[in-house]
């Protein structure tokens, strides 16, 4: 890894979202590369819709191969690194699986899952232990590592979205075999290249069972996403000091870098359905944010940090599921959706290309490990209260 301070985006064309495999755009995406190099972006974080990879448990689309060698292609042409991210699976409140992964009950989760555009009453088997989705994602690992191996423009593989909001292993043993399995067929193809994946705030709040320490097991560098619009327990919508205490945590519990690979704050726009869902924020106090945070993240010795997202979606498809029902979902980009920029892309010039900073001592002892394991939310909670006190902003929380 890079000894750079690095910076960049989670991307979704704003045209199609997560309809972008099937309503491919070569020209938009260059376009969109093009915008995010010249503001000074260095990573590109992007996502395998799984079922337009593959629509089989025993075979992966060559169309898709073919347009993943295109984006990835495209991003080494604009001087930007890739991290494509497998298995998507969970993405905006919304749970994409292909209709052959689905169980056949009809019990309800917490997410709706959408297959072939259609929004189904339908489970997910358990691929941490399924035999038939467990091989087929070991199918689709090995097929993409060999489509993009030694790729230049390739800076790691994601093994998934917060994958605990699709299902979680019935064990940590089970995680742990799943992240060897996987892990195991792209290194299979592509022996060199790094690997991650994609852990969130809330596999730190519940013990979901495939947190830092197991991820760590296989992965090159760590990562983790967090919000304070999505923690009611830090100091605010726009408390900068969360993502840092994220990954001090993260860091501490793996024991490797961490790459702060998703955080970001939605704005006012022309949307009353948005406004009225959501507490969002006018497009100067996002700017605000994402410096205070891309200050803290620096400070606390990450890889980098990427925000969420590249643009505002179009509102041609904000009827489409998932942002039907997450209407402030639509308005989290750096970019507008007709492409102009919205005052946080200047955060991206003024942050890449830094020296990393070292990274800090965790203040943490062996009985708050013991308590996190026991009682995850409630030590998190009370960490991050002691963090806060012992470490004050230097400037407001706005």
């Amino acid at each position: 890894m890079s000894q750079s301070f690095e910076v960049g985006v989670n991307y979704w064309p704003a045209s199609s979202a997560m309809r972008w495999w099937r309503r491919f755009d070569a020209g938009e995406v260059d376009g969109d590369f093009a915008r995010i190099r010249d503001a000074g972006g260095e990573l590109v974080r992007f996502f395998l819709l799984w079922e337009d990879f593959q629509p089989q448990p025993t075979s992966v689309s060559d169309r898709s191969l073919a347009l993943l060698v295109t984006v990835a292609d495209t991003a080494r042409r604009h001087g930007l690194q890739v991290i494509p991210t497998l298995f998507t699976g969970h993405m905006s409140g919304a749970n994409f699986v292909p209709l052959w992964a689905l169980a056949s009950n009809t019990q309800r989760g917490r997410f709706r899952v959408i297959s072939n555009d259609h929004i189904l009453e339908r489970g997910m088997r358990n691929w941490y232990v399924d035999p038939l989705v467990f091989e087929a994602q070991a199918l689709l690992a090995r097929e993409c590592a060999r489509a993009l191996a030694a790729h230049p423009a390739l800076w790691a593989w994601d093994l998934g979205n917060e994958n605990s909001n699709c299902c979680v292993p019935p064990t940590s043993e089970d995680g742990v075999r799943w992240l060897e399995r996987i892990s195991g067929a792209i290194r299979s193809a592509d022996a060199s290249c790094a690997i991650t994946l994609g852990l969130h705030m809330e596999d730190l709040e519940d013990d979901r069972r495939i947190g830092p320490a197991e991820a760590a097991r296989v992965c090159d560098v760590l990562c983790m996403h967090g919000y304070p619009i999505y923690a009611p327990w830090c100091r605010g919508p726009t408390d900068p000091e969360l993502v840092a205490f994220l990954a001090d945590i993260t860091r501490w519990l793996g024991g490797r870098d961490v790459l702060f690979a998703e955080f970001g704050a939605p704005t006012s726009n022309d949307d009353p359905q948005a406004e009225r869902a959501s507490t969002l924020l006018t497009e100067d106090e996002a700017a605000r944010y994402l410096e205070h945070a891309f200050a803290r993240l620096h400070a606390a010795g990450t890889v980098g940090g990427l925000v969420w997202c590249y643009a505002d979606y179009d509102r041609a498809i904000w009827s489409e599921p998932p942002l039907d029902r997450a209407p402030h979902e639509r308005h989290f980009g750096l970019w507008r959706a007709d492409g102009s920029a919205k005052p946080a892309t200047a955060v991206l010039s003024e942050w890449s290309r830094r020296p990393r900073a070292a990274p800090r001592p965790a203040p943490w002892s062996d009985n708050d490990r013991r308590d996190l394991q026991t009682a995850p939310r409630e030590t998190l909670i009370r960490l991050y209260q002691a963090y806060t006190a012992a470490a004050p902003l230097a400037r407001p929380v706005l």
